[in-house]
């Protein structure tokens, strides 16, 4: 963890604000069998919570980040949480699956918005030549959230009903709210801000290719990710109970890559970013061959879960090359990261639907990933080609 002992206590106030979160958008998932059953739903209507939630993120990142240009961080960052717990809240106790999509529509709102500020905050209280390390900390409230945050309220859910688990969503982001608001540093808004400078980074060529980068090369984590519980149980044979575990493992990794290897992008941010993309093209091409073993696949989940990092390089990476309109990129980070939650599992669909098997999952994950590779190679030359 960063020294400081001014920073230290930012990035876990920004962090918990991650985990909250990180718990709703995966725990709903494991949420899903018990709301299907609280409304009397078909699986595929009861998924449509999943897709409603990702528009809101998709709707509220570029929109927040926009017409609040001039309004400062923290208590942005405050109001985001604040938003996120009604969200919750409100979710907790809809009366009906049509206000429970409307709900977690709202829910998804501020979930861009508030990991871009909260990184470009993390980077601002730290040296310069620690910034990813920092962003990697407020992301892992995200990614122990998929280790700790998940499991319990699955397991609320099943003791108490699934309302329960929204619930301690909402005290999670209230927590939040009241850290950022006691430790964050207190900031001003630009005199320049303006809704039409942060549109400007939506003419800079080289956030587009970074944002490219991560919806496609991101797409083949979930490519297996979104299949692999139907894969531990149809093609390994895996006993149920041993389930979480594999999922638990591939939280770990995740963890551990942002741990890591933001210490490397610090020092090489782009190497590490391409890096990653092979670490991730060659762990997914793997996992056809080890899905038949459960020590195999339990590895390569691992190692698939350490390519997780990408995004928060990835993030450090928009800071570079937004210019004035840093807001902006920051949260299309992650408009770009939902739109690989798309792309990876309606590709491995379409596998799967041609026949293929559950274990073709990763060689589309494998193929996303060497499209997100051979992006990076024109992002990494056309930065060459710019410095000569």
């Amino acid at each position: 963890m960063p020294s400081s002992t001014r920073a230290l206590p930012v990035l876990i106030a920004l962090a918990t604000g991650g985990f909250a979160i990180g718990t709703t958008e995966f725990a709903t998932m494991s949420l899903l069998p018990f709301i299907q059953r609280g409304f009397d739903l078909d699986p595929s209507t009861a998924g449509h919570i999943i897709s409603a939630y990702a528009l809101g993120v998709v709707f509220g990142a570029p929109v927040i980040t926009v017409l609040a240009a001039r309004v400062a961080r923290k208590p942005l960052l405050i109001v985001l949480m604040a938003v996120f717990a009604l969200g919750n809240t409100l979710s907790a106790l809809a009366p009906s699956y049509g206000w429970l999509m409307v709900f977690r529509f709202l829910s998804g709102v501020p979930h861009g918005a508030y990991f871009g500020l909260a990184s470009l905050v993390a980077a601002s209280v730290v040296d310069p030549g620690k910034r990813t390390q920092a962003v990697g900390y407020v992301m892992l409230g995200l990614t122990v959230a998929t280790v700790v945050g998940v499991p319990l309220a699955t397991w609320l859910g099943n003791l108490a009903g699934w309302r329960s688990g929204y619930w301690v969503i909402a005290a999670l982001a209230l927590l939040a709210a009241t850290l950022i608001a006691v430790f964050a540093p207190r900031d001003r808004a630009s005199s320049t801000a303006s809704p039409l400078r942060e549109l400007g980074a939506l003419a800079r060529a080289s956030v587009w290719l970074t944002l490219a980068i991560g919806a496609i090369g991101f797409g083949g984590l979930f490519a297996v990710y979104t299949y692999l519980t139907s894969t531990l149980d149809e093609v390994t044979g895996m006993n149920a109970y041993w389930m979480p575990l594999v999922l638990a493992v591939f939280g770990i990794g995740m963890t551990l890559g942002n741990i890591v290897l933001p210490r490397l992008a610090d020092r090489a941010l782009m190497p590490t970013a391409g890096g990653l993309l092979v670490w991730s093209a060659l762990s997914l091409a793997v996992f056809p061959l080890v899905a038949h073993s459960p020590v195999g696949i339990t590895i390569d989940v691992f190692c698939i879960g350490i390519g997780g990092a990408l995004g928060t390089v990835l993030q450090t990476r928009l800071m570079d090359v937004a210019g004035d309109a840093q807001n902006l990129a920051a949260a299309l980070n992650h408009v770009a990261f939902n739109a690989a939650n798309a792309l990876g599992p309606w590709l491995a669909g379409l596998a799967l639907a041609a026949g293929y098997g559950l274990p073709s999952t990763g060689i589309v994950g494998s193929a996303l990933a060497l499209g997100g590779l051979a992006i990076w190679g024109v992002a990494v030359t056309r930065k060459a080609a710019t410095a000569t």
